[in-house]
């Protein structure tokens, strides 16, 4: 059976970081801490790109961007560098046609150039972009997701 591969955006990482008294923040920070053991756990793959560490590193809070860079480093399975900056570029543009902010374009793109399956954001804004490439979700729906079809494989 193949992995099955995902992409977390930053907004994704950061989200143990925010406010947990709200009840959605909660469940995505306990969502995104679960896929991050299915991650080491070898469950499932994690791809990265050379977006994510750039934008990781304009993250104020020294202790969470070295956190987040050491999980992605120790962890990755594929990585888009920048030598494929042309053509996640080209992506890019197209996804920002279709109303997406660049920076969560470019993210997308290196996802997809990449092959995931999934991309794991909490943006709702992104979440709202629609391509047969890859399926856009939250933490929590990619969980749900994931049980569903670990449990249909199982019969």
């Amino acid at each position: 059976m193949k992995q099955i591969k995902v992409y977390l955006d930053n907004c994704c990482y950061n989200r143990p970081y925010d406010d947990q008294s709200q009840i959605r923040i909660s469940l995505e920070t306990q969502a995104k801490i679960q896929i991050q053991s299915m991650i080491k756990n070898g469950e499932i793959e994690l791809v990265s790109s050379y977006v994510l560490l750039y934008e990781n590193s304009k993250n104020p809070h020294e202790l969470r961007q070295k956190t987040i860079r050491n999980f992605v480093k120790e962890n990755v399975t594929t990585y888009i560098d920048v030598d494929h900056a042309d053509e996640e570029k080209l992506l890019a543009d197209q996804i920002i046609a279709t109303g997406v902010k660049t920076a969560d374009a470019h993210h997308v793109a290196c996802a997809i150039l990449a092959g995931s399956d999934y991309f794991l954001t909490t943006d709702d804004r992104l979440l709202k972009y629609k391509t047969d490439k890859l399926q856009l979700v939250d933490p929590t729906e990619f969980i749900r997701k994931w049980e569903v079809d670990k449990n249909d494989d199982g019969k």
